[in-house]
């Protein structure tokens, strides 16, 4: 057994200077992922059209890994359809996200909007209250109350999910711990940094995430 702690004591820091890379992405994609999935939850509604496109996205972005998601969009696409380019993996990460979180969301999102009581919908309604308005001021408020703890515990999922960015080549954490392994050719130490530093990180925002939780019981 030949662990060099001298790698750790060395090159931790840079591993970790891939965490602000995997919180960006993971907070844009969730706040994204949130509006898609309200938009789909309305909008499927709509018509029996938008509903099969709408349930034919989910089931497509569910029933994928989220790693082929992003190597097809990245790379796929861009053979097949060489100006995307100019597109950039930090992007492509975004749109791959985004669209993976929303699809996950929109279910969840769509179970909160129906756990509403219907009570306080036909009350605005009797009082004369436009449709729009029962949505922007009842519906939508109450489901985001409803939900609000599934899109936090959506954005942790996103913070492990993110572990795979580096095969297009953003510099997170598992990219620089690739490069530290080639150069050394250690897996171990590298590793166990990542490996530490996903946990700690993702026991904090679970830790947040139940404190949101607890004040939306109280509140």
């Amino acid at each position: 057994m030949n662990f060099d702690f001298t790698i750790i004591a060395e090159y931790w820091q840079l591993i970790i200077s891939g965490i602000p890379l995997i919180l960006e992405i993971s907070f844009i994609c969730a706040m994204m992922g949130t509006i898609i999935g309200l938009s789909t939850a309305f909008l499927r509604r709509k018509s029996k059209i938008l509903e099969k496109v709408i349930a034919a996205y989910i089931d497509i972005f569910r029933g994928t890994p989220v790693y082929v998601q992003l190597v097809f969009f990245c790379y796929g696409l861009c053979s097949l359809f060489p100006s995307l380019n100019n597109v950039s993996p930090f992007v492509w990460a975004l749109i791959v996200f985004s669209l993976n979180s929303g699809a996950y969301l929109s279910e969840i999102i769509r179970a909160g909007v129906e756990g509403i009581d219907k009570g306080q919908i036909e009350a605005a309604k009797a009082l004369g209250v436009s449709r729009k308005d029962i949505a922007k001021d009842i519906v939508v408020p109450l489901a985001f109350r409803n939900v609000l703890p599934a899109v936090v515990n959506e954005f942790i999922t996103l913070t492990k999910e993110t572990a795979v960015v580096g095969v297009i080549g953003l510099h997170d954490m598992m990219y620089y711990s690739d490069a530290v392994t080639s150069k050394f050719y250690s897996f171990f130490e590298p590793l166990l940094v990542v490996f530490v530093a996903y946990y700690i990180m993702n026991k904090v925002l679970s830790l947040l995430g139940k404190w949101v939780e607890r004040k939306l019981k109280y509140d």
